[in-house]
């Protein structure tokens, strides 16, 4: 592989121009609002109701400035590779021998994700938390083809350029596949992959007996595959389409996204609003919609083997709960946990139990 560029690491700091900030609440205070039918709760939709005063908090209680400063309390940079901008955040250990991790978010979260379990796993591990191609500071994607595999590479690429000559891997929703590619991608160098999403298909040519429990997970899987999720199938078949709403209307991103947020996570632990209207404003304020969306069209592809460790972390309230019988078939799984607490976003949710799973894991494996 040649990679088209210098190997130029810039520090960055985040700094929305004031223009852009004026523009989102002028938008906001023109919202053009649909009707809804009387008692429709979630059966057409995001409830009107709900998006009122998530929209309303947005523009007149929510203060990006102060989340900002916040962020910039971080070490961020960008660097060019296989051209195309990558953005992350590079947080070391006061350990100077310490394993580094590279965590990657999914959609439609961000390297937001992340937040609460940099200060745990920072007094264990150096952490890189990069931005996907096509999300937030990382900017838009210009060519087809930054599916897993292509990304799994840049991350392999930006590693090398940081000087870590081993580390591990960890990921959720698509930085699963992205971490385990990167895992077949750099065996050499990759000591393990965590995840927090893990699907696991039905195969009725497995032959495994399989418990009673494990059978539910699967009809899980199966209504899940029988009836398709609206998002899912537009930002697969036609991302671009679908860019042009979201990247015009911010409340139209706000529930795009905020539905997944209230669907996905355990209702015992919700992500905090303020948290969320950050996410939201990520996308809007870096018009990365249509581009966030592209990699669903980009990820269909068959699962590649990952010759290295595995650790599982399978969390109660997630889209779908890992088989464990069917993913050793594909993984040499080396850690397995189950919690009763938590969902499709776990570091944001349950940040405690996530951190230390993390930690156990990569703890827990041989000598590098």
């Amino acid at each position: 592989m040649i990679w088209r560029t210098a190997t130029v690491i810039t520090p960055f700091r985040i700094d929305i121009p004031q223009a852009d900030l004026d523009d989102l609440n002028d938008r906001l205070a023109r919202t053009r609002w649909p009707n809804e039918v009387a008692d429709a709760g979630w059966d057409y939709g995001f409830p009107l109701a709900r998006l009122k005063e998530l929209a309303d908090r947005w523009h007149t209680g929510y203060d990006w400035r102060k989340h900002e400063a916040a962020l910039n309390e971080l070490a961020h940079f960008t660097t060019e590779i296989d051209g195309q901008n990558v953005h992350f955040v590079h947080v070391r250990s006061p350990k100077p021998d310490a394993l580094a991790l590279i965590l990657t978010h999914g959609w439609p979260g961000s390297f937001l994700e992340f937040l609460d379990v940099v200060e745990p796993l920072a007094r264990d591990f150096h952490l890189v938390i990069p931005s996907l191609p096509g999300y937030g500071f990382s900017g838009p994607t210009h060519e087809r083809g930054w599916d897993a595999d292509r990304i799994a590479r840049a991350w392999a690429e930006l590693m090398r350029r940081l000087g870590y000559e081993r580390y591990g891997a960890q990921g959720g929703d698509f930085g699963s596949g992205i971490s385990t590619a990167l895992g077949a991608a750099a065996p050499d160098r990759v000591v393990g992959v965590h995840v927090n999403y893990l699907p696991t298909r039905p195969d009725p040519d497995a032959g495994i007996d399989l418990s009673p429990e494990d059978e539910a997970r699967l009809d899980g899987v199966r209504r899940l595959m029988a009836n398709r999720p609206p998002y899912q199938a537009l930002q697969s078949a036609t991302p671009q389409t679908i860019g042009y709403a979201l990247t015009d209307s911010p409340v139209g991103q706000l529930a795009w996204i905020a539905e997944r947020f209230a669907q996905w996570t355990d209702p015992r632990s919700p992500v905090d609003d303020e948290r969320m209207l950050t996410d939201v404003s990520l996308y809007w304020l870096t018009a990365t919609a249509a581009s966030s969306a592209r990699l669903h069209r980009e990820m269909v592809r068959a699962t590649v083997p990952c010759p290295v460790p595995v650790g599982v972390a399978v969390f109660a309230h997630d889209i779908t709960r890992s088989v464990r019988p069917l993913a050793e078939r594909l993984y040499d799984i080396r850690h397995w946990s189950e919690f009763s607490r938590g969902g499709h976003f776990a570091a944001m949710e349950v940040p405690e139990l996530f951190a230390e799973d993390v930690r156990d894991f990569f703890l827990g494996l041989p000598v590098r």
